[in-house]
């Protein structure tokens, strides 16, 4: 990703509201530097004007959610994609392939719905991302995007949440948290794969666009430092490390000690 596209990136998700579709294409750019992020969001907009809704009255949850899985799952045939590729996870592939994470197929969703006007929400479970369509206090359905739309009964999201299911379940996945979600994602993958320099690099831009989110864990600071001296980056590296100590000294000492001295390591590695 250029500097230009990590500043719009940086823009973007600190607006209010975030544009979340914008927000994921974005994404895209740390992998493929040319994308032209206005191809995806024509692509949401394609896909949002094929959704035939009746006409007359808004629909009720139940109608617009058959009409949404007519339109991206029946005729645009999107499906659930492979956890071990990292395509599953950048919204400019899942639209030019149609398989993707629960995670970009809800927001495939929601991106559609709400060009619609149809009221619809991510919601994250563990292990899941899925969508609700409607007022979760009042009249809604849930769906799984990547179960094909299937429509998730009380029962099935119980069995999710590991216990009764209640309308408090449904809260709406905030943009900062899903776009989190998203690039832990995307570091979970790189610990399935062999270690490589390649490999560090995309764990790298993962932790390096979640520092740019509003709210993260303090920790991505040290892993962003120990990646950098990974890369061969040993001045950034160690500064990066003894941030992360200044900022975490008071609540775990040991911790702060421990960066310092993993910077003075990578330190000692430019004699």
């Amino acid at each position: 990703m250029s500097s230009a596209s990590r500043a719009r990136f940086a823009e973007v998700v600190r607006s209010e509201p975030v544009d979340v579709g914008l927000a994921c294409l974005l994404v895209g750019g740390e992998v493929d530097p040319d994308l032209d992020v206005e191809t995806g969001l024509a692509a949401l907009d394609e896909l949002a004007a094929t959704v035939e809704l009746p006409p007359g009255l808004p629909a009720t949850p139940a109608v617009a959610a058959e009409a949404l899985r007519r339109a991206l799952v029946v005729r645009a045939g999107f499906a659930g994609g492979s956890f071990e590729q990292l395509r599953s996870s950048l919204l400019s592939e899942v639209l030019r392939r149609g398989e993707g994470l629960p995670l970009l197929l809800s927001v495939v969703w929601v991106e559609v719905a709400l060009r619609r006007g149809i009221p619809a929400y991510a919601v994250g479970l563990p292990g899941r991302v899925v969508v609700c369509i409607g007022d979760a206090e009042d009249e809604h359905v849930v769906v799984d995007p990547y179960d094909g739309g299937r429509r998730v009964t009380r029962p099935q999201l119980s069995a999710l949440v590991g216990r009764p299911a209640v309308s408090g379940d449904l809260v709406p996945l905030r943009p900062e948290d899903l776009l989190l979600r998203l690039l832990t994602n995307v570091r979970a993958l790189t610990t399935r794969q062999p270690r490589s320099l390649p490999t560090a690099a995309t764990r790298l831009w993962a932790v390096e666009l979640s520092l740019l989110l509003p709210r993260h864990p303090a920790d991505l600071r040290r892993e962003r430092g120990e990646l950098l001296v990974q890369l061969g980056n040993h001045v950034a590296g160690a500064e990066e490390l003894e941030t992360y100590a200044a900022v975490v000294e008071d609540a775990d000492e040991r911790g702060a000690a421990s960066a310092r001295g993993s910077a003075r390591s990578a330190r000692a590695q430019l004699n």
